[in-house]
């Protein structure tokens, strides 16, 4: 059997009788009348999507049969007509001329919708969450979050730093660290903070450095980043000439710099190029291509950005907007802290166990939310 995109799960007993049986309960509760689907398709849809995230391979009438006999007791020939009117409607397809079928993005969404019965982690799984990002904070904790989300879910981890341009300055501190150099910090709202060392060619008294703090402070808290960088002459005009202030200024870009080269981490790519998807040349390389080009993963970060907080978004294939992305998937949610909103989430073939992943993504958000309020990041 080829390397799954999931978690593992005990994934063949899911499509045992018994599970069938909670599937055939699980569909008669479905009384929406959108659904075009009757109970028969959507049991149908569900197992081939279930069987073929666990097979990657295309799925036949005669595996289904065997596979509901205890719970639709249907014969190979109408569970094949069932397939074909559920390719007529666009939520199958075969590949070349195989018999079998596989999941289309619209099979994939009605699945995601629908039919899916909500996720859960293992205790083991939580307790590796727990242990490793309940000792970290700030930007290290998003490298571990992409680090964690890529090995447990055998897919790209992928975290996203929020640009600094809209963060608010809650406090500046200058710090003498000799007669000509001193640290710039800058605490921001959002459990961030940024240092820099800086030196200049006059002495430096601590009070007066202890003066110009407090002026910054004055001028400058609770105004953004970038409002400060357009402004800072107007702000403090009548002590530009300081050298400390000089420096200062021209510091704003060196953080800008700093944070905005490098605004997303990505982890997992070696699990990732093992999965049949990406077997042959062509899609091997197109995965190398995805993980070079840092502004494609925040493009489908900030592609979900119209999700609501903390809500787990799913985006399949042509959802993603680009067509170079089409056999991909996305799972990913978006958090605030203070007025910074973070993106976590994954990447990967659209044969995917979606439960698992949305559980996945939502509990490493949730522990990194919690964590960030309490424990600001210097960097």
């Amino acid at each position: 059997m080829p390397p799954l995109a999931c978690l593992p799960n005990d994934p063949e007993a899911q499509l045992q009788a018994s599970t069938m049986s909670r599937l055939v309960a699980r569909t008669s509760s479905l009384q929406k009348p959108e659904l075009e689907l009757s109970e028969r398709e959507q049991i149908i849809l569900r197992a081939i999507i279930q069987t073929y995230v666990l097979r990657a391979a295309p799925i036949g009438s005669h595996t289904l049969a065997r596979m509901l006999a205890r719970t639709l007791r249907l014969s190979p020939a109408t569970i094949r007509n069932v397939m074909a009117e559920l390719e007529d409607r666009g939520y199958l397809t075969h590949p070349h001329t195989s018999a079998g079928r596989i999941p289309t993005d619209k099979g994939y969404r009605f699945y995601v919708d629908y039919l899916m019965h909500q996720g859960r982690l293992s205790q083991r799984e939580e307790q590796t969450l727990r242990e490793n990002l309940s000792a970290v904070s700030g930007e290290l904790a998003l490298r571990t979050a992409s680090r964690i989300l890529g090995e447990l879910s055998h897919l790209l981890g992928v975290a996203q730093l929020p640009s600094l341009r809209d963060l608010v300055i809650r406090r500046v501190e200058l710090v003498s660290l000799s007669s000509q150099r001193f640290a710039v910090v800058v605490d921001l709202d959002s459990a961030v903070v940024r240092t820099l060392t800086l030196e200049t060619d006059v002495e430096l008294n601590p009070g007066e450095l202890s003066q110009l703090a407090q002026l910054l402070n004055e001028r400058l808290s609770g105004r953004t980043l970038d409002f400060i960088r357009q402004h800072f002459s107007m702000l403090l005009q009548e002590r530009l000439s300081h050298p400390v202030l000089r420096l200062f200024a021209d510091s704003i870009e060196v953080l800008f710099a700093q944070h905005e080269s490098h605004r997303v981490y990505v982890a997992g790519a070696q699990q990732l190029v093992q999965l049949p998807e990406f077997s042959s040349p062509d899609r091997f390389r197109a995965v190398i291509e995805l993980l070079e080009n840092e502004e494609m993963i925040i493009h489908l970060l900030e592609s979900s950005s119209d999700a609501p907080l903390y809500g787990v978004q799913v985006k399949i294939g042509h959802e993603l907007g680009d067509r170079q992305l089409t056999d991909y998937a996305l799972i990913s949610t978006r958090y605030r802290i203070g007025s910074a909103t973070y993106a976590i989430g994954v990447v990967g073939p659209k044969r995917m166990n979606y439960a698992k992943m949305m559980a996945l993504v939502g509990e490493v958000a949730g522990l990194l939310a919690r964590q960030q309020e309490h424990s600001p990041s210097v960097a």
